[in-house]
């Protein structure tokens, strides 16, 4: 049996995920036939070869243009509404959510979010960012 406060923070929890599932587009990457996989790959300094690793394809598979594999499209659309969501903590700031990628966080075993989604931990740490999004302790970000 849940505690009240656990159950209050599930709660919270499925708030967020639940009116995040149509994110907002903070850094203009766009949605459906719109989005700029390019643009995701490169706010995140990411290879073809971390493209390939993440979307589980092959790194000469990976490409930007009409021709882009489902899997390679799906990947980033999911890594780039993982970005916008700390964009909206950041008020939107390009330039902090970029830091904050790719900075290291002790909170994340000491490696940095860019790191993560490199490594195919994206789920993880988007559960993560969720969690500190809806935690009183502003884990995430600690606002001015």
């Amino acid at each position: 049996m849940r505690s009240p406060a656990a159950a209050h923070s599930v709660a919270r929890i499925a708030n967020v995920v639940l009116f995040n599932a149509a994110p907002e587009d903070i850094l203009q990457f766009g949605h459906g036939q719109g989005f700029d996989a390019k643009k995701a790959a490169q706010f995140l300094s990411l290879k073809k070869s971390d493209i390939g690793r993440i979307s589980a394809v092959s790194e000469t598979s990976v490409r930007y243009d009409n021709h882009i594999p489902e899997q390679v499209r799906v990947r980033l659309e999911e890594t780039a509404a993982t970005i916008n969501l700390v964009a909206k903590q950041f008020d939107g700031d390009a330039t902090k959510t970029a830091s904050w990628f790719k900075a290291r966080n002790p909170l994340l075993g000491d490696v940095s979010p860019r790191v993560m989604i490199r490594l195919g931990r994206l789920e993880r740490l988007r559960l993560f960012i969720i969690q500190a999004m809806t935690d009183d302790s502003d884990a995430l970000v600690k606002k001015r």
